[in-house]
Parts: structure tokens; sequence; C-alpha cells
């Protein structure tokens, strides 16, 4: 089952979040994206702890699509070193993986 994955990256707005939400879903390179609430990170840049608010995405998609994800998301992505995290998915509801396959590019 690792032609799954689940990818993170947080930005610094919720309509930032939007915007990269939707082109990624358009370009179905994600079949589904949740925007978390406003959150707070807490992180070292520039040789200091800096602490700012960020809107977590959940990227649900497979796995052969991750190197036109990330390229896709870099070039929205308003940070200079963006977060991008890629986590196999080990398991999952089978009729849901099934949409996922439906809804992305093959």
């Amino acid at each position: 089952m690792g032609e799954y994955i689940l990818v993170l990256t947080t930005v610094p707005d919720e309509k930032t979040a939007q915007d990269i939400a939707k082109r990624l879903v358009q370009e179905k390179l994600a079949a589904c994206i949740t925007v978390s609430a406003a959150s707070q990170s807490f992180y070292w840049w520039e040789k200091k702890i800096s602490q700012g608010q960020e809107f977590m995405l959940f990227i649900k998609t497979k796995a052969s699509l991750y190197e036109k994800l990330e390229e896709s998301i870099k070039s929205l992505h308003p940070y200079s070193v963006p977060e991008i995290i890629a986590l196999p998915l080990s398991k999952g509801n089978r009729e849901y993986l099934d949409w996922l396959d439906k809804e992305t590019k093959s």
C-alpha cells in the first residue's frame, strides 16, 4: 500500500492555504486537502528561535505524484524554504483510496 502518501506543508495565512489547496486539487495532484485552523509554530530560523501563526495543509495523494506536487507547492509558496513532508500511508479505507486514485492524475 506504499502507493499513497499524506503530504504536510505549512503556510502563513488562510488565503495562501486556500489558494494552494485549490490549485493542487485543480491540477489533479491531490484528491483532497484539509486546511487546519490557525496554530502556533516555533522554529529555528536565521540563528534564532522564531514564532508565528501558520495553517497546516494535509494533502492526500499518490506517491507517484510527489515530485510534481512538491514542484507545484514550491512555485506557489511564499516561504524561501517551505516545509514539505511526505508520510507513507500503511492502511486506509479501500473505497476512499479508490476514490483518491480516480481523482488524481494517473
